[in-house]
């Protein structure tokens, strides 16, 4: 009795384009001979996932590390300025200025130095703002010096460090958010200054999905630093 047609396997010894391009089920080898271009493609974007993953992984350790645990002095601390309005800290920035004080209180370091400059249409820069609000909150006004130039975080840091120089000046902690430890730690550190984190999380953004889109923004940021330098 005819038993109709024999149909071919199920399964083709020819590997489809999926896992092709993964080489999971080709022959590296072959495949690289067949599709040298596609290969290099797929080797590149797989170092950039990696590269990206690696320094995403290297923001979180950073954002988690409190160098103030390790480090008892400093010479002065540096907070990196935020927003304000007419002369009034935003909450993001009063929360700077607040782990500041916290530091300055602890004794940890004898000057405050707040760094920040202002964008068109603004009335006071970033530091006037954040130095009037550490002074109204009981800091001692000869202690706490406004640096108001800079309108990048690499820029103010620059001001920081020529006004660290001519202040006899070589280490600080550095105040920001979290997830920016690891590139202002870079950058300083690229300026000549022994520079230490100590961030706030209470100006942090409380949500998971907003903290990862943080994270995943800084790496970035860090990446473009380190290859193009500048902010």
């Amino acid at each position: 009795m005819p038993l109709g047609p024999i149909l071919p396997p199920a399964t083709s010894t020819r590997c489809g384009t999926f896992a092709a391009l993964l080489l999971l089920r080709c022959n590296p080898v072959r495949f690289v001979r067949r599709h040298p271009l596609l290969a290099v493609l797929t080797l590149l974007a797989l170092g950039v996932l990696g590269l990206f993953v690696f320094t995403f992984v290297a923001v979180w350790q950073a954002a988690h590390r409190d160098d103030a645990r390790r480090v008892e002095r400093t010479d002065t601390i540096l907070v990196l300025g935020a927003a304000q309005y007419d002369g009034r800290p935003t909450p993001v920035f009063q929360g700077r200025l607040q782990q500041a004080g916290l530091l300055f209180h602890e004794n940890r370091a004898h000057f405050v130095v707040v760094l920040g400059g202002k964008i068109p249409g603004d009335v006071t820069t970033e530091a006037q703002a954040g130095r009037d609000y550490l002074v109204r909150n009981g800091l001692p006004a000869d202690q706490v010096f406004a640096v108001p130039e800079g309108n990048t975080t690499y820029e103010s840091l620059q001001a920081a460090a020529i006004f660290m120089r001519r202040r006899g000046f070589h280490s600080a902690f550095l105040v920001s958010d979290p997830w920016h430890n690891l590139r202002i730690k870079r950058m300083a550190s690229d300026l000549g200054i022994t520079a230490y984190a100590s961030a706030t999380w209470h100006s942090a953004a409380r949500s998971l999905p907003t903290r990862l889109a943080g994270y995943a923004r800084e790496t970035v940021a860090y990446l473009y630093y380190r290859i193009f330098g500048g902010d």
